[in-house]
């Protein structure tokens, strides 16, 4: 996974960022230079997202199936959230 150079946000943080678009593929690593046989399943996630001036910005990122599971379940409960606003 890639580290981010930004600052983390806290719940007081003003987020002024928009997501454009979200892409994930499921993957399986099967083998490397060190080792033969991995088996290993990923998740590959790009997001494309708009700062505040509409500048779009694409991030990339892999995460196991638990990782993505989640993920996946606190976009779902960011949603339930939002729609209630």
């Amino acid at each position: 996974m890639e580290a981010s150079s930004e600052p983390p946000l806290d719940a007081k943080s003003e987020v002024t960022n928009q997501l454009v678009d979200f892409q994930w593929k499921l993957g399986m690593a099967v083998s490397s230079d060190t080792c033969r046989s991995l088996k290993y399943p990923y998740v590959a996630v790009m997001l494309k997202v708009a700062d505040h001036s509409g500048q779009v910005k694409t991030k990339c990122f892999e995460m196991t199936i638990p990782q993505f599971q989640n993920f996946y379940k606190q976009f779902k409960e960011i949603a339930a959230v939002i729609e209630t606003v």
